[in-house]
């Protein structure tokens, strides 16, 4: 009997294995897509298919979905990458909240979890095949064996380790190849904040690396840079441009975003802007600003909803 009295039905047995693989899958696919809602729209794919699924034929049910999830992400990813080339300006993933209170993991395995949804990261992936990215992201993010993860894609082990070797490598080649104190980062993010909003060039340059870069997202829905800003100088000069009196009016929030402290700028309620820095040697070395409103969407707290 179930806790209301019910008898269990094999419905119920499907839901509780598939909401206990839930998270994991949408860690796969988010990985794989950069966006939450594609995200959740294979999550939701894969539970019709696990549904209508032989059950005779699935042994083991995290490897089906594992199988399904990476499949259904692998075919929409390809057909992102399509779409990415007419985006206007340059592309951010989708800002993920991975501030999970107290039951975030231990501190190894959530250095790990943090670096895999990074922003720096997540941009380094769109760079891979579709295939390259589906094993890095099996293999790093969640340590799948090579065999599962051959048997997942329809491909050999030999030419999974190739895979993994390339997309390795490739990913080590673009992020970035310093570690930051969470405190460290979160302290910088509120001075660079604070010169930002008053508009004081000085100050906004003597937390500038010099060859810093400044990236803006806005899908071309809103207003932010077409280019990517590089040089202190630059960056310094358009955030204090943009600065003014736009800061009257809007309420900052401190957040945890893709593993790393970041600032939300909501207008009326609404979410607006976010602003996340990379540090190197106690200096800003990137700034990443979002303010695509599709990608915000999932950002309003309880006070908007």
């Amino acid at each position: 009997m179930g806790w209301d009295g019910r008898v269990p039905t094999e419905t119920d047995t499907l839901t509780e294995l598939f909401e206990e693989h839930r998270p994991m899958l949408l860690g796969v696919a988010y990985r794989m897509l950069g966006r939450t809602a594609d995200a959740e729209d294979v999550v939701q794919e894969a539970w019709l298919r696990w549904t209508a699924a032989d059950r005779t034929a699935v042994r083991e049910p995290r490897a089906f979905l594992v199988r399904i999830t990476t499949r259904l992400a692998i075919d929409r990813l390809r057909q992102a990458q399509a779409r990415r080339e007419s985006y206007v300006g340059p592309w951010l993933p989708e800002p993920l909240v991975t501030d999970f209170g107290p039951a975030a993991p231990d501190s190894a395995e959530r250095a790990l979890l943090a670096d895999s949804v990074s922003l720096a990261v997540l941009v380094v992936l769109e760079s891979l095949s579709p295939l390259e990215r589906a094993v890095f992201v099996l293999r790093e993010a969640f340590g799948f064996p090579y065999g599962e993860i051959a048997t997942a894609l329809d491909r050999s082990e030999a030419a999974v380790r190739q895979l993994a070797g390339r997309a390795r490598r490739h990913v080590d080649e673009g992020r970035p190849r310093y570690d930051v104190d969470p405190a460290e980062r979160r302290d910088l993010t509120e001075r660079f904040l604070s010169a930002a909003a008053g508009g004081d060039l000085g100050e906004l340059l003597a937390l500038l690396a010099p060859d810093v870069r400044l990236v803006g997202d806005s899908g071309g829905k809103s207003k932010a840079p077409l280019r990517i800003i590089e040089s202190a100088d630059k960056v310094g000069r358009f955030l204090v441009a943009v600065a003014g009196d736009s800061w009257q009016g809007y309420e900052v929030r401190f957040l945890e975003l893709n593993g790393a402290p970041a600032v939300l700028v909501l207008a009326d309620g609404r979410p607006e802007t976010v602003f996340q820095i990379e540090v190197r040697d106690g200096l800003v070395q990137c700034v990443h600003i979002i303010r695509n409103p599709d990608k915000l969407q999932g950002l309003a707290g309880p006070a908007d909803a």
